[in-house]
């Protein structure tokens, strides 16, 4: 449901090709909206066929030559009632969370050397999102379409932070244990 959305919104931001919009997925919305080149492929052909974006015209036609799109005014209208409906959170569905309860009936066996690595893995997306809000988000960036952009990105900051902080403490709860944790008949 989202992605056709995800796609609208990049291609109001700059009217782009297939190849361009997955590269765009890779580096900005793709953090928080992943999206294939195959799924973003078929979407923009869902996109078009509903009316919502157009195929613009080749400068110099030519066989294999990528096409770019651009937003229609449907396809506007149809993102600004979206951004507008209410929606509710989803559930929060974490495999590692799973394991954790698990452990507690089964033992802990290789989850604290990979409740490490998830730390890790957080703590550099952590740098990486710190990093892009010193480099696209100085201090007089102040449009209302940055500061949404920076509220985003915000996001990331503060669910990374929250991460690392709360793995921080499950490795100190770790430490504390008495090895195993007992089986449960």
């Amino acid at each position: 449901m989202s992605l056709p959305h995800a796609i609208l919104t990049a291609l109001l931001e700059k009217p782009s090709s297939g190849l361009e919009l997955t590269r765009r997925f890779d580096k900005s919305i793709g953090y928080f909206w992943s999206a294939t080149h195959q799924q973003i492929y078929r979407e923009l052909g869902k996109l078009e066929a509903e009316g919502f974006i157009r195929t613009l015209p080749a400068e110099q036609p030519a066989r294999g030559q990528k096409k770019s799109y651009e937003v229609l005014p449907a396809g506007r209208a149809e993102l600004a009632r979206w951004a507008a409906a209410a929606q509710d959170p989803k559930p929060q569905r974490d495999p590692l969370l799973l394991r954790l309860r698990a452990a507690a009936v089964v033992g802990t066996g290789g989850l604290e050397s990979d409740l490490r690595r998830h730390l890790e893995l957080h703590r550099r997306q952590l740098a990486e999102y710190q990093e892009i809000e010193k480099r696209d988000f100085p201090p007089d960036r102040d449009t209302p379409e940055d500061r949404l952009r920076h509220l985003v990105l915000r996001a990331g900051i503060d669910l990374e932070t929250f991460w690392t902080q709360w793995l921080t403490h499950a490795l100190a709860e770790f430490a504390e244990l008495p090895g195993e944790a007992p089986e449960q008949n």
